[in-house]
């Protein structure tokens, strides 16, 4: 298969696209810094190529779309956490500007060439957020960089789950907890532990976290499927209840024609049906 991992040159992101190439599929990684990029691809064994991509500027996610002839899954894997409040090159608050509202207009954008299904990583916070549609680039309310978080993954996960009421094969992928680079501007234990070597690779390691991703993208499991470690944080992924503020189907509705009228961008594949 041909297969696009954004954020696919670090992390959790760099584990998930070895282990599919390893396997024997074509693997296309993005990231934000292409030399960064191709240094990680020479790393890895089989049939991978580099694309630059920033999420966080909708010009950039429109070039590397039109650059797309074909992609059989797409994952939605590149993320940021922890940021003092920052804007990306279109006005959005960072975090839901990357982790949400740049892979929103990449998936629809891509509609039309994606041949099988839709990925995304998300994260256990969400059962713990609130999605403010009146204010969702944190224009009139007090900025929490963890509520932010927190928010960008609820929003993955109610389009996971309207991608899946409409007739496009998605599911949502939670790693758990890992060491990797994405806690670079975190605080407390988290920027702690970042620190100290013998934390290293806790609670997992980059490559066992992406063990739900790689999962989600060769699994006949149902379609909106989510999949999460057993013990939250950390062990081997299995199927989990979804909490029912991410699979609302009226703020789904909501959240995707506010995501519309915010990047321009909509879906661009068959015309989807809605249940």
């Amino acid at each position: 298969m041909r297969i696009i991992v954004t954020g696919g040159n670090s992390g959790i992101g760099r584990a998930t696209a070895t282990a599919l190439a390893v396997a024997g599929h074509s693997v296309l990684i993005t990231g934000r810094d292409i030399q960064k990029a191709e240094r990680a691809a020479a790393e890895m064994v089989g049939d991978v190529e580099v694309a630059h991509l920033d999420l966080a500027d909708l010009t950039s996610v429109r070039k590397f779309a039109d650059s797309v002839q074909t992609v059989d899954v797409l994952v939605n894997n590149a993320g940021v956490l922890g940021l003092p409040l920052t804007r990306t090159a279109d006005g959005f608050e960072a975090l839901i500007g990357t982790n949400y509202l740049g892979h929103f207009a990449l998936t629809c954008l891509l509609g039309d060439r994606i041949k099988d299904r839709v990925v995304s990583v998300t994260s256990m916070n969400y059962r713990f957020s609130r999605l403010h549609l009146d204010d969702l680039n944190c224009h009139a309310r007090k900025y929490s960089k963890w509520a932010a978080y927190g928010e960008s993954k609820l929003a993955i996960m109610l389009f996971t789950n309207e991608l899946a009421r409409r007739g496009v094969r998605a599911y949502a992928a939670d790693p758990g907890g890992a060491d990797t680079n994405i806690v670079r501007y975190s605080t407390g234990f988290l920027g702690w532990s970042s620190q100290h070597g013998w934390l290293r690779n806790f609670p997992q390691s980059p490559q066992t976290a992406a063990r739900s991703s790689i999962l989600a993208v060769t699994t006949d499991l149902p379609n909106g499927t989510y999949l999460a470690p057993r013990f939250m944080q950390f062990g081997k992924p299995r199927v989990t209840k979804v909490r029912r503020r991410a699979r609302d189907p009226v703020t789904a509705r909501r959240l995707w024609e506010l995501s519309t009228e915010l990047t321009g961008c909509d879906w661009q594949g068959p015309a989807l049906r809605h249940c």
